[in-house]
């Protein structure tokens, strides 16, 4: 149901909360949420439709078949949701084969949590298929466990995914901290109970309790993480 890599191991710092650290992909570790978007506004312009540019806070961060059939009903387009779909992974899957930016300070901290022996999980409301394209820029070894938004019943705003990651590595959702960057993400790690850090990328997010938001990855590292957790006791 999932792609896994050998696991890194589950030593955490003697007197560290933090069990696991759980996520996001596009828009969080990758800069692709504008890729998305273009692939969208450039299917529909060949449907013979304009997309609203409004509604790119509609359909970002979530599933493909909430953004996809929104798009549909909004528009009118003479397409069924099964046939949007391939066209959504086709265009993406182009678009990210031709270039792949990284998110300021992805690697970095990932690095960092695989030199500490951290597990970590790459949780995506995207298909598999494109997962497996972006691990090879990200690098698979820094994950001990991937989910794909295809691979769960419901996908994010729900628990699901990140409850799932957190069974799959064997930890407590809440001594795992998930990073995410869409309100939809953010909705669903809070739903599984889990604490969030949050680098808004389309949409501003506004802070919360077990929320905290940052302007970018380069002021999240370990210390930062276990530091969330250490104000939960």
């Amino acid at each position: 149901m999932t792609s896994t890599v050998p696991a890194l191991g589950t030593r955490t710092a003697e007197g560290s909360a933090l069990q696991a650290v759980l996520l996001d992909m596009d828009g969080t570790l990758v800069d692709t949420e504008g890729f998305w978007w273009d692939v969208e506004v450039e299917i529909f312009a060949g449907l013979g439709h304009t997309l609203d540019d409004s509604w790119r806070h509609v359909v970002v961060g979530g599933p493909m078949t909430r953004s996809a059939g929104f798009l549909i009903e909004a528009t009118g387009a003479d397409i069924t949701l099964p046939e949007l779909t391939v066209l959504l992974n086709d265009g993406f899957e182009d678009r990210i084969g031709r270039t792949l930016p990284l998110m300021p300070g992805a690697l970095r901290l990932l690095a960092e949590l695989a030199e500490y022996e951290i597990p970590t999980a790459l949780v995506s409301a995207s298909h598999r298929r494109i997962i497996d394209r972006v691990l090879t820029s990200l690098g698979p070894q820094h994950f001990s466990l991937t989910v794909a938004g295809d691979e769960v019943a419901r996908t994010k705003p729900h628990p699901d995914p990140y409850l799932f990651a957190a069974a799959g590595l064997g930890v407590d959702p809440a001594r795992c901290a998930v990073v995410e960057d869409t309100a939809t993400g953010v909705a669903a790690a809070e739903a599984a109970g889990c604490q969030v850090v949050v680098v808004p990328s389309v949409a501003p997010i506004a802070p919360a309790a077990r929320r905290t938001v940052v302007g970018s990855l380069e002021e999240v590292d370990l210390a930062f993480l276990r530091g969330l957790m250490t104000e939960m006791r």
